[in-house]
């Protein structure tokens, strides 16, 4: 009866499931990924993720970076990589010279560990006779006691005070380690943390994106952080794929900014960065003026960045050195401008030809008007003035001038041309000169300009040349003539320079532009502007004067040919003439140059003279082979204080570095070297004696 109230099993599993529990699953699941979906959406969910993503890429890419230095620091691993750089490149001496250093490296490695392992062999006997010599010190000491005393008790004194000492230190110990012990993990995971941190070693969209935690100093960090927000694809692709860039030189200070150098990741170009450079330097919090990205003529795919300091382009800049006195030389050039850096620029007039350019506004009468009146202070500098337009700006100079033209008239334009027709008969009677004096004359000097008055200095300006050139009558004769005497006034003495607002290529000949070694372009419209006037290709080098804005950038130039550099960003000395606000510092300058050239003023020898670091260096130096780096820079500070005064390392690196001159760590010193200043005096004077080669490369 009971057996057969049992029902049996049922069997569950093959029997489907109900529509009902089916959809309770369903409904379950879609519950789920609601919740799952609204917490990702949530702003607090997501700044967590950010932050810790962001963190644990800190932690964990400071960690392979340091791993990464204590590698190099204990293998030859930078060493083969510096050679593998330096074998792609071609540099068969770099090659050599990291093989050097990575055999001395070696050695000196092995060197250290043999003297670990002798000494290891020697501490049984060094730690025995160490005891046994202080056992030995204790008892003298305990025996001096004892009969001091006259108690033989204070024999074992100073052992026992020892060993006490010894106790009370192990007691300090065993609190100490234990926490000292767990915290070295904690103070390991933070520092790797800071490293990661300052290197912001994390995907770009964790990134912090709030504008108030960028700083105003660009160091590696920043940099990375604002390159990686350009939006240059094939950057983004190198960061997310864990790019670790090569600093080629660390951010350093810079006069007043900051300077970089940086290996980019293939596929990605200098040009690319620098049609970006407006958001570059919005990230950087700069204006455009204040960022240069650049890629040096030596090193192809390394980027080259200078960053100014905010404001420093922008603020007032010194006065005129020759404001209130001194006088020139011609032969030694005169100050025009004062650099990117902070640093004088002079304005080379021997051998020299100028080209200035930029829209009307925006300051090329500052730099032509300091050209002048720095030649003028010359008493042996002959100047004309050809003006094609109505304005008043070169009136002041006219007591001083041999010429001066104004107009745009058709009697006006001849006379420049004429002016060019002299230019070339003169050019040619000098050289003539020149070769009549024979034995080492090649070329005009000051002693030469000081015995026949027909060797005097002389420069010409002709601005709004682009009448002259662009004129349907005069304009083609004017380039053929322009064209020959620039190509010979080069050894004679004879400066042109020449001042448009219509930089293009039917206002400024091309081979005009080739032959002319002063470039500089104030702001200008487009890159057709700019390379017609500092060169073809400047701009997608980054070389370019369409980021200066009119009414802004007032006096600052992009330039090319002042010093070794690539280009130079300059900002020109003002000598102020208004006489509506009763202002006028360029007559009494003017004055001062009629006295010179009537005899009332004394003119035995100038009295501004232009540093040159690297002959100074020569100078400072001697007969010595090498010097230690502060001994020059202490030298060079009693030579000339008012430019040395304030030079560290880094000012006489970035000045000798141009010419391969610059110091270098010798038995662990940083030195200076006299065969390489010399070798680099010896070059420069070759290449200045050398025929100019236009940009194609022909004389």
């Amino acid at each position: 009866m009971t057996l057969s109230l049992i029902k049996p099993p049922e069997d569950t599993q093959d029997t489907p499931a109900s529509p009902a529990s089916s959809t309770l699953t369903e409904r379950r699941r879609a519950r789920y990924q609601r919740i799952v979906r609204a917490a990702l959406q949530d702003p607090r969910v997501r700044t967590a993720g950010r932050l810790t993503v962001r963190h644990a890429s800190y932690t964990l890419g400071g960690a392979r970076i340091l791993t990464r230095r204590a590698w190099d620091s204990r293998t030859t691993a930078r060493h083969e990589r510096m050679m593998r750089a330096a074998e792609a490149a071609g540099n068969e001496e770099l090659v050599r010279q990291w093989e050097q250093r990575a055999y001395a490296y070696r050695f000196a490695r092995h060197k250290r560990r043999m003297e670990l392992l002798q000494m290891a062999l020697n501490a049984p006997k060094a730690v025995g006779s160490a005891a046994a010599t202080g056992a030995g010190a204790l008892l003298l000491l305990g025996i001096m006691l004892a009969w001091y005393n006259h108690n033989l008790a204070d024999i074992l004194t100073p052992t026992r005070a020892v060993i006490e000492f010894v106790g009370w230190v192990a007691f300090l110990a065993s609190v100490i380690w234990a926490p000292l012990l767990y915290s070295l993990p904690v103070l390991a995971l933070t520092g790797a943390w800071a490293v990661g941190r300052h290197r912001q070693i994390a995907p770009t969209w964790a990134l912090p994106t709030d504008p108030e935690n960028r700083d105003v100093v660009p160091d590696e960090g920043a940099i990375i952080k604002a390159l990686g927000n350009l939006g240059i694809a094939p950057l983004n692709k190198a960061i997310k794929e864990g790019w670790q860039p090569r600093w080629v030189s660390p951010t350093t200070r810079s006069g007043n900014g900051w300077h970089t150098q940086l290996q980019l990741p293939l596929g990605v170009t200098v040009e690319m960065v620098n049609g970006k450079k407006r958001v570059l330097a919005h990230n950087l919090l700069r204006k455009p003026v204040e960022v240069w990205p650049t890629e040096p003529p030596k090193q192809p795919g390394v980027l080259d960045l200078w960053v100014a300091d905010q404001g420093s382009l922008s603020g007032a800049i010194p006065p005129w050195p020759l404001l209130t006195e001194g006088t020139t030389d011609y032969f030694k050039g005169v100050p025009v401008a004062v650099s990117q850096r902070g640093e004088p620029i002079i304005g080379k007039l021997m051998a020299s030809n100028w080209m200035v350019g930029g829209i009307m506004g925006s300051g090329k009468t500052s730099i032509v008007v300091a050209l002048l009146l720095g030649a003028l202070l010359d008493p042996l500098v002959v100047a004309e003035v050809y003006c094609m337009a109505y304005n008043v700006d070169f009136d002041p100079l006219k007591p001083r001038l041999r010429t001066l033209v104004k107009g745009d008239d058709d009697e006006d334009i001849e006379a420049a041309l004429k002016a060019l027709r002299n230019l070339r008969d003169e050019v040619t009677a000098r050289g003539k000169l020149l070769e009549d004096l024979g034995g080492d004359a090649t070329k005009v000097t000051r002693e030469l300009a000081l015995k026949d008055p027909r060797m005097r200095p002389k420069v010409v300006v002709f601005d709004e040349c682009h009448e002259l050139f662009m004129h349907k009558e005069y304009g083609k004769e004017a380039a053929e003539l322009a064209i020959k005497v620039m190509k010979k006034a080069r050894k004679v003495a004879i400066t042109l320079v020449w001042v448009t607002v219509s930089p293009t290529a039917d206002s400024l000949p091309r081979d005009v532009t080739r032959n002319t070694s002063h470039r500089v372009a104030f702001a200008v419209g487009d890159h057709v502007a700019n390379d017609g006037l500092l060169g073809s290709g400047r701009h997608k080098a980054g070389i370019t004067a369409t980021t200066l804005i009119p009414g802004e950038d007032v006096g600052t130039a992009v330039t090319v040919g002042f010093t070794a550099k690539p280009f130079e960003v300059i900002r020109s000395h003002y000598v102020a003439r208004d006489p509506e606000k009763g202002v006028d510092e360029v007559t009494p300058v003017v004055q001062r140059a009629l006295g010179l050239l009537d005899g009332t003023e004394p003119t035995d020898e100038p009295t501004f003279e232009p540093a040159d670091p690297l002959a100074d260096v020569a100078a400072v130096l001697g007969q010595e082979a090498r010097m230690l780096t502060q001994e020059v820079l202490h030298r060079l500070a009693e030579r000339r204080p008012d430019a040395y005064r304030e030079w560290g390392p880094v000012d006489l690196k970035r000045a000798l570095e141009p010419y391969g001159a610059e110091q270098y760590k010798s038995a662990g010193k940083s030195v200076v070297a006299r065969d390489r200043v010399l070798d680099a005096l010896a070059e420069r004077l070759a290449e200045a004696d050398a025929e100019p080669y236009d940009e194609e490369g022909a004389a």
